[in-house]
Order: C-alpha cells, then structure tokens, then sequence
C-alpha cells in the first residue's frame, strides 16, 4: 500500500510538471486534458483521479510556487538587520529575481500567470488571489520600511506605506519585463543593478561638503 500511494504521489507530481509546460508554451485554454494525459503517458481518468478538472489542476500547479515566495518573503524580510533593513528589501528582490532565473517551475509559472492565462470564468479567482498575495507583499515591505525609517535609513519625506508599494510596482514591472526579455537584451543583464538603484533611492541623501 506504501508503494500505491509514493506511485501515486510520483504521477500526481508528473501531470502537475506536464501541465506547467503545456500552459507555459501553448496557454491554458489552449492545453486539454487529453494533452497533458499523453504527456504523461497515462489515461485522461489518472488525471481524474488526481484533479477534478483542469481548474483544479491549474491551481495545484499555481500553488507550487505561490506559497513558497510568501514564505521567502518573511524570512528574508524578518532576518534583515536591523541596522540596515533596505539591505534586506534588496536581498529579497535580488532572490526572487534569482529563483525566476534560476529555477524552471518559478519562471514557467510566472509566464504561465503573465501572458499565458485568460481570467475569466473560473479562473478570475487567479486575479484576486494576485490581489491577496500583493497585498501580503505590501504589508511586509509596509513592516521593513517603518524599520528603516526608525533607524534613519529611510529618505526624508518619503511614507513607509508609498515606499512598499513604490516597490511592489517596481519588482511586478521588473518581473514583467525579464521574462519578455527572452534573448537579454532590454533588463535581463541589468536586473541588479536597476534593483541596486531601486533601494539607492530611497535611502537619505548624502551630503557633500
């Protein structure tokens, strides 16, 4: 029964990797079921076993990678030092740009969610998850900068709550832009540094005598 079950879990995670790559090349209304069965080489019913529909399969797959970016989000955030949190945003904004480079779920399925999925229907549900997990995002960054502003790091006049979301907006802008850029000529090469200037701007003038 052991063996069933490690089986079982071995082609749930086959068909969830199939239908990441069918989304991420051909979209999700135009990926069938039958498709990512053949992928995977078993019946259309093994994928009924497994997912209901391909809704339910959509948002397994999405799951993979959603939940593990908030959770990188609190740890790279909270165990910033203290002395320096901006230091911390930048760390995180250069790792979530790395894990998109880096590993072929996290890009396949920001590509899959950016330019490769139609919401409507029951996938307008995909939106407002987008909206709860920005907001998460918001709120964290909200946290760090409030940390800066309290050890002098944050730039005058400038609010924690317009710095998050100042970020927020440049990190979707950022993540829109390097996955277009497919042959590294528009911000692919320049991810760092435009992440460096980024935090450069919110932090207090320097004076010079």
């Amino acid at each position: 029964m052991r063996r069933t079950k490690e089986e079982s879990e071995q082609t749930r995670q086959q068909i969830l990797a199939a239908a990441r790559d069918m989304f991420a090349r051909q979209g999700v209304t135009q990926t069938s079921l039958e498709q990512i069965a053949q992928a995977v080489g078993v019946s259309r019913g093994a994928i009924y076993w497994h997912f209901s529909n391909k809704t339910e399969l959509f948002y397994a797959m999405r799951e993979q990678v959603s939940l593990p970016c908030l959770d990188r989000v609190d740890l790279v955030l909270l165990q910033a030092d203290p002395t320096d949190p901006l230091a911390g945003i930048e760390r995180l904004l250069r790792g979530l740009i790395n894990r998109v480079e880096t590993d072929v779920a996290t890009r396949q399925t920001f590509q899959i969610i950016t330019f490769k999925c139609e919401y409507v229907g029951e996938l307008q549900r995909e939106l407002e998850l987008q909206i709860t997990h920005h907001r998460e995002f918001v709120s964290k960054l909200t946290q760090a900068y409030h940390r800066a502003a309290r050890a002098k790091q944050l730039r005058a006049g400038l609010r924690p709550e317009l710095a998050a979301l100042d970020t927020c907006s440049f990190l979707a802008g950022l993540l829109r832009l390097w996955l277009m850029d497919e042959d590294g000529t528009l911000v692919r090469n320049a991810a760092a540094e435009l992440i460096g200037a980024h935090i450069a701007g919110h932090r207090p003038a320097v004076s010079i005598r």
